[in-house]
């Protein structure tokens, strides 16, 4: 296989249609076969990566009737042959190199391991395609900003899954919330992901992969390490070679309805970061934290981010509960709070008497439908590559902090920035780790100290940055899967 992936002059049929401002936006146009622009027409799609969410990814697809998926690439061959069930006139590769040269295909579908994110995707702007990207965007800041350059630099269209940013029901709360200013102006604002997961195994010798699975391709860009958990797929989020923890999994969902919601995509990164936390309880292979506290300047806004992955209490299978939150986040404000999830929320006064429920989809079916329109008019999508961008390295940035943090602890000492909403939310972790007592020792835990951050630069400055930016730099890439610096 040849190391360099040459970029396809072509562009797809829906590049035929770019108006001049959408190129603009997007960035230079390339020439297009020779084909309709019909919005009628079918985006034919190649989707890249079919575990679980992948196979999400297909199965809604596949139910769509304004795209075709005509490509389905994956390095495990059980997945591959589950989902050429599903769509037998796919054509079927390990090799997603093989699909991004099939002429074929408009656009994909990664839903890849993380360290695979971006330079599958910048291998698929390159070949002339349009991307569809889970989150996190990237596997460091770093790769997220190449993705942007790429996607600039080909004319493509990027949308980041994080589909609840088109639920039609985040317009009617930012009215809410920034236009009718019905609770008055914002304090603070806690997040939440409180969900429980179970270790992932710890054995004594190296986990032996599949015979079905292609190791070189799966593991891509990523090091060749010893795997000392139970199985290969899903736990890798849990491993710093290929993932980026829960705060960059489910997190990014929540962080990017608060950038949204609360602050309007005004805060690209927040300014100020503390972190405490650690991987406890289950003395598994697992090396991201199950626990963690962080405080973050959100343009002079505190913002609270709190995760468990335990349950609430030894010997039950309940999450931690904050107020009525467990997977979401709470808008503080001087009037009373909004209290978001997936799909819903609620407005509280004061007194904690309801206001206004909201409801709303979820915004799956809408992001989905949101990429295509994108396609074909040229338009920046909803979560379009920069949003993307912004709202995972807020995850990043928190990661850093916690690796690169030397003291022991969960919650820094001294007055928290945000009042009452944030000591409560610190005393429920308190809680929380006092009831699993020694079971949670305290060396287990570490705290960085409060690390200043450039959002223009994107890096670190001050006491402390040095050891945390070496954590949103490019990896050491394994050849001859190299991301290399797009200008």
């Amino acid at each position: 296989m040849s190391e360099t992936i040459r970029p396809c002059s072509r562009r797809t049929f829906l590049g035929g249609s770019m108006v001049a401002g959408a190129t603009l936006a997007l960035g230079p146009a390339t020439p297009s076969r020779a084909a309709t622009a019909s919005p009628n027409e079918k985006v034919r799609l190649g989707l890249i990566g079919l575990g679980w969410r992948g196979g999400q990814h297909l199965d809604a697809l596949l139910r769509r009737d304004d795209c075709e998926v005509v490509a389905l690439c994956d390095p495990e061959g059980t997945f591959l042959d589950a989902s050429k069930q599903k769509a037998p006139r796919a054509k079927a590769s390990a090799d997603l190199r093989t699909l991004l040269d099939d002429k074929a295909v408009d656009a994909v579908v990664i839903s890849t391991c993380n360290h695979w994110h971006c330079l599958a995707a910048v291998w698929a702007c390159a070949a002339g395609k349009d991307v569809y990207v889970e989150k996190p965007l990237s596997y460091t800041l770093w790769e997220g900003r190449q993705l942007i350059n790429a996607a600039r630099r080909h004319g493509r269209v990027v949308q980041v899954g994080t589909q609840q940013r088109s639920d039609p029901l985040q317009r009617e709360i930012r009215r809410f919330l920034h236009e009718e200013t019905a609770l008055g102006p914002i304090e603070s604002v806690t997040v939440a992901r409180f969900g429980v997961r179970e270790g992932i195994g710890r054995r004594d010798t190296p986990l032996e992969m599949p015979a079905t699975l292609d190791k070189d391709l799966w593991l891509g860009p990523a090091a060749d390490l010893p795997m000392f958990r139970s199985k290969v797929n899903y736990d890798w989020h849990w491993d710093w070679n290929t993932g980026n923890g829960e705060s960059a999994n489910w997190g990014v969902h929540v962080l990017d309805d608060v950038r949204k919601v609360a602050f309007r995509d005004t805060v690209a990164l927040p300014s100020a970061v503390t972190c405490g936390g650690g991987r406890v309880v289950w003395n598994d292979a697992g090396q991201t934290p199950n626990l963690m506290f962080a405080v973050l300047d959100a343009a002079g806004v505190p913002v609270t981010f709190a995760l468990s992955n335990l349950p609430a209490r030894p010997g039950s299978k309940e999450p931690l509960q904050y107020q009525d939150t467990q997977s979401g986040y709470i808008v503080n404000c001087a009037g009373g709070s909004y209290h978001g999830r997936r799909g819903g929320g609620v407005a509280l006064d004061r007194s904690g008497s309801v206001i206004r429920e909201f409801k709303g989809t979820g915004g799956n079916a809408e992001h989905y439908a949101d990429f295509f329109e994108a396609m074909r008019s040229r338009r920046p999508p909803n979560a379009d590559v920069t949003i993307g961008h912004d709202s995972t390295n807020w995850s990043h940035v928190i990661n850093a902090a916690w690796r690169s943090a030397s003291a022991e602890g969960l919650i820094p000492s001294g007055e928290l920035p945000g009042g009452e909403p944030t000591a409560a939310i610190a005393g429920l972790l308190r809680e929380h780790v006092a009831a699993y007592g020694t079971a949670i020792p305290a060396d287990a835990l570490r705290l960085s100290r409060r690390l200043a951050i450039d959002p223009a630069g994107e890096a670190f400055t001050g006491d402390g940055a040095a050891a945390a930016n070496a954590f949103l730099g490019p990896r050491e890439f394994r050849r001859p899967y190299v991301l290399a610096a797009e200008g």
